[in-house]
């Protein structure tokens, strides 16, 4: 399992690997050590004898003919460890491996990739394909190691094994220089624009900022100064009376106090109280009954703090009922004096 993984890592580095530098055409020669793992059950030629894992060396040749393609033939003397079962027994068995191999070398590089055909006299003869990957590193110009692993598919029985090796090569051509890496261009200056200053962030630079130190929450013209609008505000009034009465019941005294806040805060402002009664009674007595509770609600208001001349009444009697149903409760609702009062405000604009 450890020699698969390491498979596995090797073929990842090579896929990334960039060229360094190349080699010219020529032969080589090298010596490696040798593990190869087997696991071949009940051998043919010796019914009972499991044999396992080897190790060993060999000696290879190898012609380099261009930057990406490089064949070799190898030689390997190979001790398997052996379990013969039926004397139970565990022997050393000799073996021999003569194999050819093409190998291609990912961008001309360090790293690369091997198939080849094997040959394994153990006990008996058995072809095998091989696949892998590997690495070369020069230690002078002539001289490199190696290592490598492969997989191993056996074609007469069907084994699948895993091997590795170690060398040490002399190369017989000579080592070309690393190939020459343009330089890359000079970085271009980009000139970078100075922000200008913004002291209350309102994005008008303080050079071209009237007012200064706007507040965050306030939208601003060309000038960086707060802008305002236009707003109708207003306040309305709704006073109810009991039936044949004028006096004004203390749960409006609140309202009443809104209104004459308001009529403070706008100067400009005045107010028409409206006077109103039901149906019930004479028309000419409920005239004057709408009147006097009109005037009821401005002297309140005077008491306040309104002056009189800002304060208009009418009694309009029972000419604008709200309700014009004939029951009680209708009636209620039409003994009333109402009052809105509008004014325009200048607001601020918010962001």
């Amino acid at each position: 399992m450890k020699l698969k993984s390491l498979t596995i890592a090797i073929a990842l580095a090579a896929t990334s690997a960039s060229t360094l530098a190349t080699e010219q055409e020529g032969f080589y020669i090298g010596a490696f050590g040798d593990y190869y793992d087997a696991s071949w059950k009940n051998m043919r030629a010796q019914a009972g004898l499991d044999v396992n894992e080897s190790t060993g060396w060999g000696a290879e040749l190898g012609y380099r003919f261009n930057d990406y393609w490089s064949a070799r033939l190898e030689y390997a003397d190979l001790n398997f460890n052996a379990h013969d079962k039926a004397l139970n027994n565990r022997n050393d068995i000799d073996g021999e491996r003569y194999g050819i191999d093409a190998l291609y070398h990912f961008g001309g590089g360090p790293f690369y990739g091997l198939f080849g055909l094997k040959d394994i006299d153990v006990v008996n003869n058995n072809t095998f394909v091989n696949a892998g990957v590997g690495y070369r590193h020069f230690v002078t110009d002539n001289f490199f190691v190696n290592a490598e692993t492969s997989v191993y598919q056996g074609l007469d029985k069907g084994y699948i094994d895993v091997g590795a090796k170690l060398g040490i090569n002399y190369f017989f051509g000579q080592k070309s220089a690393p190939v020459a890496v343009k330089p890359a261009p000079e970085p271009e200056i980009v000139p970078v624009p100075v922000t200008p200053v913004d002291t209350d962030k309102d994005s008008i630079p303080d050079i071209d900022d009237k007012c200064a130190n706007t507040p965050m929450t306030d939208a601003v013209d060309s000038d960086g100064c707060t802008l305002y609008e236009d707003k109708e505000v207003t306040v309305s009034l709704l006073v109810t009376f009991p039936n044949n009465d004028s006096s004004v019941s203390n749960q409006y005294l609140n309202d009443i106090d809104a209104v004459a806040s308001f009529l403070k805060d706008h100067p400009d402002t005045t107010v028409l109280l409206e006077g109103h009664t039901s149906e019930v009674g004479k028309a000419s007595y409920n005239k004057w009954l709408s009147k006097k509770r009109a005037d009821a609600v401005a002297k309140k208001l005077i008491a306040d703090g309104i002056a009189e001349d800002r304060i208009t009444t009418a009694g309009l009697g029972e000419e604008r009922l709200k309700n014009p149903a004939n029951t009680a409760q209708a009636h209620a609702e039409n003994r009333r004096v109402e009052a809105k009062v509008k004014s325009i405000k200048r607001v601020k604009v918010l962001r």
